[in-house]
């Protein structure tokens, strides 16, 4: 049973097998944490132009979120060992 478990694609990601592997998943990673940073910045330019509210509290908690955590994790993934 755990055999099959970790021969899923989707934990292939996460697989430190070998260095290529590594490689492969720190790649999708960080492209997925910069991805991240843009949604946010993505949502914050649409709500104002919808709305017109630029100066929303709501607004900046979840564009903070999401634009921290995606830089973050962008710069995790992207140093080279």
């Amino acid at each position: 049973m755990g055999a099959k478990l970790f021969n899923n694609p989707f934990f292939s990601l996460f697989s430190m097998s070998n260095t290529e592997d590594q490689l492969i998943s720190n790649n999708v990673l960080s492209l997925l944490y910069a991805l991240l940073a843009a949604i946010g910045i993505a949502i914050y330019l649409s709500w104002g132009i919808m709305f017109g509210v630029w100066w929303d509290v709501g607004l900046y908690a979840i564009t903070a979120v999401l634009v921290s955590f995606g830089i973050i994790g962008f710069l995790l993934y992207s140093i080279k060992d």
